[in-house]
């Protein structure tokens, strides 16, 4: 058990836990004191399930440890270090790099949108650090202005919080009952229960340059059955904003994952806009065909669409906070998503910290013995704020398919 102390817990017989810097679905950041090395670290908290049994919830920390030591092997500029995974009473922990600087969420907040060249180069940054993940097997599966940070002193653009990541070759922490995300940058085929591989990164990272660019998703509306609607099947609108780099946001929002923007073309295609502020249609390939995206385009069933419906109102019916997505019995998981409050909640959020809990270090929210729990964000989901809650058991749904 980690030694406890008037203003401080340390773990690991090393890390001394001192002021709490955020809280989300996937656990409590603190910042922290590597007391061998004498540095400042910021130390993830994961959460324990209390409803699991003893044997269960050995597995989820070994497949939770594992998964943080895959994320640890990469190695890139744009993505978050982590220096060390450590197992203390029987709890997971993962120790990363302590970033000075507010995620861009927040930049957007308190100083607007950014404009295209800006957006260009968080782009091509953020490209860059996934094409190293999906290289080495790893989806990030959580992309959003919430879990990027934007450095103070250097803007070195860091994706973090793979939180809920994907390794290829093993379940993670969430698929053994449930999905946490946020739908407003969720691709299609998630929701449908399809497979998803590393497009389905790159749907959520052309919804994040729009956010960058506009000061709002384009899926954004007033409840979760918008939402799902507007992502699967609603005309794509991309912002006015979008236009100096249009042709890489319509590939990214492809809604067919095998037509989409592949990450390298889309970082090509961004530095060219850098470098000559112009950018060209994409080349020959996968690529989706450059048009307005419209309701004659989608690639879901209408039974899918109805099974989608039939879940969100049994959800709504039940309390389910505004996370939960779509059943299905297969694909990744095939389970019922369950929000983070990350995802839900009046709009108060830390000026530092995501709601996932990034290791920012701006403006502290307690101290590890004192600290309660800090707002969430603005919603992604709902204009409403339920209380984060555990999903429920539902009646069958439909299977949602997907003509091929």
């Amino acid at each position: 058990m980690g030694t406890e102390g008037a203003n401080f817990r340390v773990i690991a017989g090393r890390y001394r836990l001192e002021v709490r810097l955020g809280r989300g679905g996937m656990g409590v950041v603190w910042r922290a004191t590597d007391q061998l090395l004498g540095r400042g670290v910021a130390v993830k908290e994961l959460p324990l399930d209390e409803t699991l049994s003893a044997a269960e919830a050995r597995r989820q920390r070994e497949r939770t440890l594992r998964e943080a030591q895959a994320v640890a092997q990469l190695s890139h500029p744009n993505v978050m270090v982590v220096h060390d995974v450590v197992e203390d009473d029987e709890r997971p922990y993962i120790v990363m790099e302590l970033i000075d600087g507010d995620s861009l969420a927040d930049r957007i907040a308190t100083r607007g949108p950014v404009d295209a060249p800006e957006a260009a180069r968080i782009g091509v940054d953020l490209l860059s650090a996934l094409r190293t993940a999906h290289a080495a097997g790893v989806l990030h599966r959580d992309i959003k202005p919430d879990n990027v940070l934007i450095e103070n002193g250097t803007d070195r653009v860091v994706l973090t919080d793979f939180g809920i990541a994907q390794v290829a070759g093993s379940s993670t922490l969430t698929e053994s009952g449930s999905f946490v995300g946020s739908p407003e940058y969720t691709a299609p085929e998630r929701m449908s229960g399809a497979r998803t591989g590393p497009a389905s990164d790159l749907w959520s990272l052309g919804a994040l340059l729009c956010e960058a660019l506009s000061g709002e998703s384009p899926f954004r509306r007033d409840s979760l059955s918008g939402i799902v609607h507007a992502v699967v099947s609603d005309e794509i609108r991309p912002p006015a904003q979008a236009a100096p780099i249009l042709p890489v946001v319509q590939g990214l929002l492809e809604r067919d994952p095998g037509r989409r923007l592949d990450a390298a073309r889309a970082e090509r295609m961004l530095r060219e806009f850098l470098e000559t502020g112009g950018v060209a249609a994409p080349g020959p390939g996968p690529a989706p065909v450059l048009k307005r995206f419209g309701k004659g385009e989608r690639q879901y069933s209408t039974r899918s669409m109805l099974a989608t419906a039939m879940l969100v109102a049994a959800m709504a019916v039940a309390g389910v906070s505004a996370a939960a997505l779509l059943v299905n019995g297969g694909g990744d998981g095939g389970v019922v998503p369950t929000s983070s409050p990350s995802s839900v909640g009046p709009s108060s959020r830390p000026s530092s910290v995501g709601p996932s809990g990034n290791p920012s270090t701006a403006r502290p929210s307690g101290n590890p013995s004192t600290a309660r729990p800090s707002s969430s964000s603005k919603p992604s989901t709902s204009s409403a704020s339920p209380s984060p809650s555990r999903t429920p058991t539902l009646p069958p749904t439909p299977t949602p398919t997907n003509p091929g």
